[in-house]
């Protein structure tokens, strides 16, 4: 259950998801449907298909005699279906001083309703083999669902009910319990996080009082303190009838059958109150406000916040250009100005728009080390406004966005799921569901002149909210004296009232009987093509036509394991240089390159791995490999790179330490492997072994280690064998020197006599792990089935662990467990972030339910559960290009056949009560675990004295290295 924010421009993201490989004749399925008999009360709104030469998704929409809008998209690729049901109410919906009520009723959806019991919604669909989730905007609050087809009825079944049945289940019980759910998930997400205020904050400034996004989607603490579990069911009265609602469903779908699940679930119940629409008045800000906020930050932030327009308003389009052009990657002014001479560790320029407002944001996070203050970033931010408007738009300016659109818009198509977001989300925001050849249109309209017009219009010598975010205590740093003093709060919060529910229309089946699953789909493993090149590369492929895209994996194995201990971060280092500059290319150059062809080229290193990512069209797939054949093989490794991203490393890594969970990371690693093992510190190193190495090392390991000794290659999309194999003979020829992993140095042995505090002063939250060293990965071991084991422990949201510590206490927004295995080590970990105050008490809860699992196992319900979770779950495993090339690497990382998915599913079916509640005596011993929180210890150490006493522990104070 999640806050969505949205960062990048809609259009650019959401809204333009296309078909390009469909055309205006309708196809058989669609010409079909014209004379579908449809039942009583569900009426055929309109039945569209993209014309020839034009692109979009082909649905067809429905309306119920309740309102309730259908729409319907047939894609059989696969053998799953996705359901959103998404209501035209966000955040901006709420009352003044009562937010927080649409996202915290996104949460109370999922607390059961008259005919489904509380948490049952999450048990089913884990039970499926499906997947589900709510996400809350300022605008609207979805709920979704992706299943196995044969699971279609049970979903619609199980969204009417919360829909038309929900008031019944809602009680002050559950109600207190989400209210401290919530206020969990604004610690961890916003109060607990270094510049987790900005957005709230910014709004507060932007907007009259009591605008509609004036206040944040999650709520204010006080708010939710506030109100009572009536004005719950108020709001829900409100808004959560099915003539505000959109029911969305795609993929592999009968499409008469659904219509006639979707009446006799949905079509009896009443119609809600009718929603007005809310007003589009475009914002004005008298004067600069200056604001600064004081955070447990090491890097000081500016941001420049101007109001615009709204979603779809004409000038929409032309200021994603213009945002595009001054903060779109290694091409902008933005980077030129900021980032290229160490002034900025990070800039960027955002237009994002919502229903109501957009704005346009401009960012910079400074390099301490250059000892400026916010008020030099400002005046370099204006200065390149400056220069933008004496240089001028170009047409290759234009270009490059356009391109990234076209990208952008294949690549969503690539699962049904993002198909039916689109269309849900352009039905509540215009009235027309597929709207893409209309995005694209008004993108590709857009004109230099366009883009200068909306710069002069709402950006140049225009006020804006001007937020410096900066250490606490350094004040100063701040780009001007706060201006803004942030209006008292006023609002009028009505008395709660006793209402009287709606009541639906009577049913002719019994609604309490949830329905069985169909005939279970078949699936099958995806088909590929494997070569072995003479100079050691093997090569896996699959050949894939949904979208005319294709991707590229090369992996080099070792990566940070070929780190020397004392210079750690260098294989991290090494592929950041990779993105740099070549010897025929500035990274100007090689960045616009890549841009005007939609195209990404990105190198990483992590785990045991250097891993290399290409992503085409597969129309512009030649150009791409060029473009590749040149990063991979002529680096220039400029002695000016390498001193601005060794500034950026250090300068985030002294940042990343101001974060809890990073702490906690950092600090299990340390226990497991110690402090002076190169396992026991971050792949991307730690401030004294960045600082000791030099670009000399960087060109010595790039010689060294880029190397197809032991690399492999996978590709997929749109392209067939031979014709790729021939495109990428510059591998093929590729020479290197072999090499060897270095071994593991002496692990620690572990001290489970102590409970390990980790300071973290302030924090708002605590982290609470327990974990142990363990097996590493296999495909059908004991590793495997000790992951089954653990699934009803700490695997699902409805574990044992979840329910315990988030649905009946209250003391986390999340916490479970995992058994994590690699190529050669593995750990078992449970734990979450917790309330500081309950961190005791979280952890009393967490060590119950591990040594309860430990003496008395799995029940023979968890076992059936877990088999059919795991069972079902594969017809959900291979539907993007994405997840069969994850597939592949798997299979080609730990030298697995196919057949190891067949083999995982007979010890699915076949494993013991016996043997699974074996596995839980011999390994969940929680006497045989390391115990560490981290948190602010003043708050900590007086309440865990208890608990440490009781497990004859000893707590320590433990620094994590530097």
């Amino acid at each position: 259950m999640n806050i969505v924010k949205v960062s990048l421009p809609r259009p650019l993201v959401g809204a333009l998801i296309a078909l390009p490989l469909l055309f205006s004749c309708q196809s058989p399925d669609y010409q079909a449907n014209v004379n579908r008999s449809l039942p009583d009360g569900v009426q055929l709104v309109d039945i569209h298909q993209p014309r020839a030469g034009e692109v979009g998704i082909p649905y067809e929409r429905y309306r119920l005699d309740n309102g309730l809008t259908v729409i319907l998209h047939k894609d059989d690729s696969d053998p799953l279906v996705h359901v959103d049901v998404t209501y035209h109410v966000g955040s901006a919906r709420e009352e003044p001083g009562k937010s927080g009520f649409a996202h915290f009723f996104e949460h109370m959806m999922f607390q059961g309703s008259e005919n489904v019991a509380d948490e049952q919604h999450f048990n089913i669909i884990t039970e499926a083999g499906g997947s589900m989730n709510g996400t809350t905007t300022n605008d609207r609050t979805n709920y979704y669902q992706t299943v196995p087809s044969n699971q279609l009825e049970k979903v619609l079944w199980l969204e009417a009910d919360r829909m038309g049945y929900l008031l019944g289940a809602v009680t002050q019980e559950k109600f207190e319990v989400q209210r401290e759910t919530v206020k969990n998930e604004r610690a961890q997400r916003i109060d607990n996080q270094p510049y987790g205020l900005l957005d709230e904050k910014v709004s507060e400034a932007l907007y009259p009082a009591n605008h509609p996004y004036s206040w944040p989607v999650i709520g204010y603490v006080e708010d939710l303190d506030r109100v009572n579990v009536n004005d719950l069911k108020q709001f829900f009265q409100r808004w959560y009838g099915p003539n505000n609602a959109v029911l969305t469903i795609g993929g592999d779908i009968d499409t008469q059958q659904t219509l006639d699940w979707v009446k006799k679930y949905f079509g009896s119940i009443s119609k809600g109150t009718d929603i007005p629409k809310l007003d589009k008045t475009l914002v004005d800000l008298p004067e600069n406000r200056y604001i600064t906020l004081p955070d447990d930050v090491h890097l000081p932030l500016l941001q420049v916040t101007f109001p615009t327009v709204h979603i779809r308003h004409e000038d929409e389009a032309p200021l994603d250009v213009l945002s595009d052009i001054l903060g779109g990657g290694k091409t902008s002014l933005f980077y030129k100005n900021m980032v290229k001479d160490g002034m900025a560790i990070q800039a960027l320029v955002n237009h994002p728009c919502r229903e109501l407002a957009c704005q346009f944001e401009l960012a910079a996070l400074v390099n301490p080390q250059k000892q400026i203050g916010l008020a030099e970033i400002e005046k370099r931010i204006r200065g390149t406004l400056v220069e933008f408007e004496q240089r001028g738009v170009t047409e290759e300016d234009i270009q490059r966005t356009k391109a990234h659109i076209e990208s952008m818009t294949i690549y969503a198509l690539q699962s049904v799921s993002g198909k039916v977001s689109t269309l849900a989300y352009n039905q509540y925001m215009s009235d027309s569901p597929d709207m893409v050849q209309d995005d694209l249109e008004r993108y590709r309209a857009v004109s230099v002149e366009d883009v200068m017009r909306v710069y002069k219009r709402y950006i140049k010598d225009k006020p804006a909210v001007v937020l410096s975010v900066v250490p606490r205590g350094q004040e100063q740093l701040a780009a001007a004296k706060a201006n803004y003093t942030f209006p008292q709060r006023q609002f009028d919060v009505n008395a709660n009232k006793d209402f009287v529910a709606r009541t639906n229309a009577p049913d002719d089946f019994d609604r309490s009987k949830m329905p069985p699953a169909g005939k279970a789909p078949v699936v099958h493993v995806p088909d590929f093509w494997q070569v072995q090149w003479e100079n050691g590369v093997k090569v896996l492929g699959h050949q894939t036509s949904e979208t005319p895209t294709v991707s590229l994996t090369l992996n080099m194995e070792g990566g940070p394991l070929l780190d020397p201990y004392e210079k750690a971060g260098l294989s991290d280092v090494t592929a950041q240089m990779m993105e740099e500059a070549t010897v025929n290319y500035s990274n100007e150059q090689m960045a616009n390159e890549l841009a005007l062809i939609g195209s990404s080229i990105s190198f990483s290193s992590g785990g045991r791995n250097t891993r290399v990512q290409v992503s085409s069209l597969t129309k512009n797939l030649d150009k791409t490999l060029q473009l590749l054949q040149e990063k991979l093989f002529n680096p220039a490794f400029k002695q000016q790179d390498f001193q601005r991203l060794m500034l950026r490393n250090l300068q985030n890594k002294q940042q990343s330490m101001k974060q809890a969970n990073v702490l906690a990371e950092r600090a299990m690693s340390q226990l497991l492997y110690g402090a002076g093992n190169r396992m026991g510190l971050p792949d991307d190193g730690t401030l004294n072994t960045l600082a000791k190495i030099s670009l000399d090392d960087v060109k010595d390991f790039y010689q060294r280690y880029y190397s197809p000794h032991m690399a492999s290659l996978v590709v997929v999309g749109d392209v067939e064998q031979q014709e790729v194999l021939s495109k990428l003979d510059f591998l093929q020829k590729w020479q290197g020197a072999a090499y060897d992993i270095p071994p593991y140095s002496d692990f620690p042995q572990p001290d489970n006599s102590k409970i390990y505090l980790i300071n973290k002063p302030g924090a708002a939250q605590s982290v609470v792990r327990v974990f142990k060293s363990f097996l590493p990965y296999d495909a059908t071991g004991e590793q495997f089935r000790s992951k089954l084991m653990n699934f009803p422990l700490g695997g699902s949201f409805n574990s044992r662990i979840n329910l315990n510590l988030r649905e009946d206490k209250g003391y986390t927004y999340g916490a479970g467990s995992t058994f994590l295995g690699g190529k050669t080590l593995g750990y078992f970990r449970a734990g979450g972030a917790m309330k500081h105050e309950n961190s005791a008490d979280a952890l009393t809860e967490l060590l119950f339910e591990i040594d309860r699992f430990h003496e008395q196992g799995m029940t023979a319900e968890e076992l059936a559960f877990m088999r059919s979770a795991y069972t079902m779950g594969d017809a959900l495993s291979y539907e993007t290009p994405a997840n069969k090339a994850g597939f592949l690497l798997q299979l080609n990382a730990y030298s697995l056949t196919p057949d190891y998915v067949a083999e995982q599913n007979d010890i699915i079916n076949s494993i013991s009560l016996d043997e699974i509640n074996q596995l839980a005596k011999t390994h969940l011993d929680s006497a045989t675990m390391q115990i560490m929180v981290v948190g602010d210890v003043s708050l900590l150490q007086p309440q865990l004295q208890d608990i440490a006493k009781k497990l004859n522990r000893h707590i320590e104070l433990l620094s994590v290295v530097e």
